[in-house]
């Protein structure tokens, strides 16, 4: 999944920087878990549902905050990485953070459209290719018609997911 790709980087910056390093063992294993607890919820999110538009919209909570339990993780290691960070370079870190959430969210959008887009696509393939396995042609009006007659309602419906016969097919064929 890209959104792993892209917040394995940003835990690794968070963890890294210069703030990070100056506080205390107990301190960093807190913000490391906190590190740890978002990326589990991204990964839990990805291994629970087999359905892209169930993960698409756990992730897109999650990023909108609309997610206590993250919400809180995410905080928790914001402040501990903000902490120590001179005014300066903070401002340009929460800048830096906002970006890469608004880059994700849109990414996510733009993968959700295609998605949407290829599966008509696809449900008219695999339509072709089952119509096949059952001895039609796909862009064959005759056999549709005859797939009617007979009150084949699986044929007729495989014809219509296809998409190989013309709009208004000729009745007396």
């Amino acid at each position: 999944m890209r959104l792993l790709r892209l917040l394995v980087p940003v835990v690794v910056f968070a963890l890294a920087s210069p703030g990070a390093r100056a506080v205390q063992d107990d301190e960093d294993w807190r913000m490391f878990g906190n590190a740890l607890a978002l990326v589990q919820h991204f990964v839990r999110l990805a291994a629970q549902s087999p359905d892209p538009a169930v993960v698409r919209k756990g992730v897109d909570d999650m990023l909108a905050g609309r997610n206590p339990e993250a919400n809180r993780a995410a905080g928790e290691m914001m402040d501990e990485v903000l902490r120590d960070m001179p005014q300066e370079q903070r401002a340009a870190f929460v800048s830096v953070a906002r970006d890469i959430l608004a880059i994700a969210r849109r990414d996510g959008a733009a993968e959700a459209a295609r998605e949407a887009a290829a599966a008509p696509l696809e449900r008219a393939l695999q339509a072709r290719k089952d119509l096949h396995a059952m001895g039609l042609r796909y862009w064959d009006e005759r056999q549709f018609l005859e797939a009617v007659r007979r009150g084949d309602r699986i044929a007729v419906d495989l014809y219509l997911a296809a998409q190989g016969l013309a709009r208004n097919p000729p009745a007396g064929r």
